[in-house]
């Protein structure tokens, strides 16, 4: 249990890190950190360990009680969110492109999106922020295993890395919490999110 994943927010209330309960009661015990419960409010360590234990509940035990393990805790005195590079990922790529085909110029829903390398990988194109696109079905029918350029296309603009802030990032073996999903932007996290390879 006390290896137990912990979501750890910054004080104004925006996920920075996750942890495990060993740190999280750390945190807690030295009064750098307040547990947050599902109705929103904040107990320092004292005052979270004396609540009731309900059945089911996560818990560790201590000298003659149960103290429920936080599956959200929040930082007394940090502010600053961590810097991370934008993650190459379908949704930021579709974020990027404003779901729109880059060839034709014309907004779709993701469903009618796909991923395309505007120099063929069998041209030696990379998978790369500078190389892929947003493309609907017919432009990518379109243009095939070729370059824009071989069929009389044009890209409605470069591509290239963004320079945005991406939202809190972690690993996918994180399990979500369902405690942590006010403090998440979760929709399809793991097919959106998950970082695209060569």
């Amino acid at each position: 249990m006390l290896n137990s994943s912990v979501l750890v927010l910054n004080r104004g209330y925006f996920p920075v890190h996750v942890t495990n309960a060993r740190r999280a009661f750390c945190l807690l015990y030295s009064g750098l950190a307040r547990a947050i419960n599902g109705q929103y409010e904040t107990f320092d360590y004292p005052s979270w360990s004396a609540l009731a234990v309900a059945a089911g509940d996560p818990a560790i035990g201590v000298v003659g009680r149960s103290v429920r393990i936080p599956r959200v805790v929040v930082l007394v005195a940090y502010d600053r969110v961590p810097r991370r590079n934008v993650r190459f990922s379908r949704r930021n790529i579709f974020v990027r492109d404003r779901n729109t085909c880059q060839y034709c110029g014309k907004p779709f829903p993701s469903s009618e999106l796909n991923l395309d390398h505007v120099v063929p990988r069998s041209q030696g194109g990379k998978t790369n922020w500078e190389n892929i696109v947003c493309s609907c079905i017919p432009c990518n029918k379109r243009k095939g295993g070729n370059r824009p350029e071989e069929t009389g296309m044009r890209l409605v603009s470069a591509p290239r890395t963004p320079r945005w802030s991406p939202e809190f990032a972690f690993s996918l073996r994180t399990p979500i919490h369902r405690e942590w999903v006010p403090f998440l932007n979760v929709v399809d996290f793991t097919y959106w999110n998950l970082e695209l390879r060569e």
